[in-house]
């Protein structure tokens, strides 16, 4: 009697600490998330300069929770072509991740950073490269700042489909550049610190990571002028239950768009939305195991960043002309512009800064007859910029006109203003 009772109440235990858990939903479990490192690693970084970026990669991953259940880490080379030097599903530890990153060789070779990107693109989707499906995606690029390709077009890609972009570079950068491709907000995405300072970032950087495949709330990325992504903490399973998320505009709440997401999602992108606009997004984790309350966010998206779309040169001289763009971007959506204009056969370039809410310019000091590339560029608040060429050309020279009714003059370029003019005969009197 005694062994029964004994066992009913280890059953009535056993079922009480399942309930106790199931109220409390999936125990907490170590981040789970794909790391991938770009180092360039081509022959415009010095032996020196690669070993300290090694050290930096080193102590940055060592204390992470690297694991087969948890961060797996990868490392590709930027050189001539792409090259892994270890995929996510090899090393299983930060100290093995450590020790393989501090025996890479440098690659050496041309920059091409916009390849390499489309490879990491691959990589960190692709299941033989050991990456996982629905975990966060994590790029770390360290660089000098420059590239022998566009990078740009690869690493909007790869920010479309929900990749978190760290940058971190050495100092030879340009901030436009490097700030549109760094996720946003660029000032937590993007760090310049000298090599022999990269110690300096290091703790920073680390929480970063974390921050990024482990976020603690219901929050916004790469937002744009026509959409955004959702991040939220893993709260349920694909077996406890599934999510759904709201969406509308804060001034016409009846406008509400609805997505049913899985269980074991923890992401979503909205697309299709309006520019410089503010939208309420609810999380409705729905589960029969236990009652979690939603979770919501205003996002605002960004100003509409159309660049100039038409250009039209005008009141050409010898030496000057007016460019004029369209549309005009008034002060609240663009900084301002920059043209640009050169000799086609080549030449220096000059450059105008023209105010936001200004359309035209004159360009002055142009060689007479002479054919020319301008472009206008538009910088807006997010760092990203928007361009547009056209060519124009200076007539040869102009010809002043004698005063009608005075005989013995005759039309000339204005260049020879100093020469007397050829002698014949008088013009007829109109």
């Amino acid at each position: 009697m005694l062994s029964w009772t004994a066992l009913g109440l280890a059953l009535s235990l056993r079922l009480a600490l399942a309930q106790s858990a199931a109220e409390r939903g999936p125990p907490a479990a170590a981040p789970q998330g794909d790391l991938l490192f770009l180092l360039d690693s081509s022959a415009s970084v010095s032996h020196y300069e690669f070993s300290r970026v090694r050290e930096f990669v080193g102590q940055l991953v060592a204390p992470l929770p690297v694991g087969p259940g948890a961060l797996r880490a990868s490392l590709v080379h930027v050189s001539s072509r792409p090259h892994t030097e270890f995929p996510f599903n090899q090393l299983g530890s930060g100290q093995a991740v450590q020790d393989a990153v501090r025996a890479a060789a440098q690659r050496m070779g041309d920059t091409n950073t916009g390849l390499a990107l489309a490879y990491v693109k691959e990589q960190l989707f692709a299941e033989a490269a050991g990456a996982r499906p629905g975990v966060p995606k994590v790029l770390v690029w360290v660089t000098d700042g420059g590239s022998s390709d566009p990078v740009g077009p690869p690493m909007q890609e790869l920010k479309d489909l929900g990749v978190t972009v760290f940058i971190v570079s050495t100092g030879r950068g340009n901030l436009l550049e490097l700030s549109a491709a760094a996720s946003t907000p660029a000032e937590k995405h993007l760090r310049f610190v000298d090599v022999d300072d990269l110690s300096i970032i290091t703790a920073e950087l680390q929480a970063s990571i974390l921050g990024a495949v482990q976020p603690q709330r219901l929050h916004a990325a790469e937002v744009t002028p026509h959409g955004f992504r959702l991040a939220w903490p893993p709260l349920l399973t694909t077996d406890s239950g599934f999510y759904v998320l709201e969406l509308a505009p804060s001034a016409e709440p009846q406008a509400a768009r609805r997505q049913r997401v899985p269980g074991d999602a923890t992401g979503w992108s909205w697309s299709g939305l309006r520019p410089d606009t503010d939208y309420d997004v609810v999380l409705l984790p729905e589960s029969n195991l236990r009652l979690l309350g939603p979770q919501h966010v205003r996002v605002r998206t960004l100003p509409d960043e159309a660049g100039p779309e038409r250009i039209v040169i005008s009141h050409a001289k010898p030496r000057s002309l007016r460019v004029s763009w369209a549309p005009a971007l008034g002060p609240g959506t663009a900084l301002g512009y920059r043209v640009q204009f050169g000799p086609l056969r080549g030449g220096a370039v000059q450059r105008v800064d023209v105010p936001a809410g200004r359309n035209s310019t004159m360009l002055q000091g142009l060689a007479p007859g002479c054919a020319y590339l301008v472009t206008v560029t538009a910088a807006f608040r997010s760092g990203r910029e928007r361009a547009l060429s056209a060519k124009a050309c200076t007539p040869a020279g102009e010809r002043s006109r004698a005063p009608r009714g005075t005989p013995g003059l005759s039309a000339r370029p204005a260049g020879l203003a100093g020469r007397p003019p050829a002698a014949g005969p008088p013009r007829p009197q109109p």
